[in-house]
């Protein structure tokens, strides 16, 4: 069964995270198969919008936690970022917008992803968290950058350092996302907002995003590269090798800082 599932109405694309039973969590074939959409998208030029969903209770629980920090692809830990990178980026270079439709949990790396993308839309049960650091590592997929833009400084901090989970209600008043419906109306909002876009232009819709785009374009990609730099330093960590040894023993970490 695919766990990331596509689909094409007309002009509107369908992008569906199918991994319920993990609440959405994001799997390397995932990420391989979300790659692969992406970079179809950039070649058609019949689609006009997309809308990015999640089956089951959540639209993305990040990453499982037992991945965090492990590489069994041995590959070296920074060309491994950077085909990660590699392919979320592709968001930037589609023609058309994408609308996130947000419910339960968006956490982590899937979070991240969420906050490259146009618009966020939640239903009122969707809740938020950046919780790497409490896993021993930082947020490394470009999107704090993009809450640093959209929240500012202290609410990047609040999540980033503490783990704070967000509700649905303090992400709209943080302008993180643009609309919070009910559950049973996400998927239909979704659909509206996404056929309006599809009614306009597609050269005036594919420019407006160009512009809005560049505003946050070159804060993004600096960002990206000084997590790439950051991830690799503290997967090497004494530190985090504690953290790893902490857990493994049940036991209290002594940290060096170094």
């Amino acid at each position: 069964m695919d766990q990331v599932l596509f689909e094409i109405d007309g002009h509107i694309a369908t992008i569906t995270n199918n991994n319920p039973e993990k609440h959405n969590a994001f799997t390397d074939e995932m990420d391989a198969r979300l790659f692969e959409i992406l970079s179809e998208l950039r070649t058609r030029r019949d689609v006009r919008a997309v809308i990015w969903q999640g089956e089951g209770k959540s639209w993305s629980s990040g990453r499982d936690v037992g991945s965090i920090g492990t590489n069994i692809s041995g590959m070296p830990h920074h060309h491994l970022m950077l085909r990660g990178h590699e392919g979320i980026m592709q968001i930037f270079q589609l023609p058309m917008p994408i609308i996130v439709a947000i419910h339960g949990w968006a956490i982590g790396g899937s979070f991240q992803r969420a906050l490259l993308c146009d618009i966020r839309i939640a239903s009122s049960d969707a809740r938020f968290m950046l919780p790497e650091v409490t896993h021993g590592v930082i947020p490394d997929t470009g999107g704090v950058a993009a809450l640093y833009e959209i929240a500012g400084h202290g609410l990047v901090s609040d999540m980033v350092l503490t783990g704070r989970r967000l509700s649905a209600q303090e992400a709209l008043s943080y302008g993180i996302v643009s609309r919070v419906v009910e559950p049973d109306e996400l998927h239909d909002t979704a659909r509206e907002m996404a056929e309006r876009i599809v009614a306009s232009p597609a050269a005036t819709v594919e420019t407006a995003r160009w512009v809005i785009r560049n505003m946050s374009d070159p804060v993004l990609r600096r960002s990206l590269a000084d997590e790439m730099i950051a991830q690799t330093y503290i997967n090497r960590s004494d530190d985090f090798a504690e953290f790893r040894a902490a857990r493994s023993e049940d036991r209290q970490p002594d940290y060096k800082g170094a």
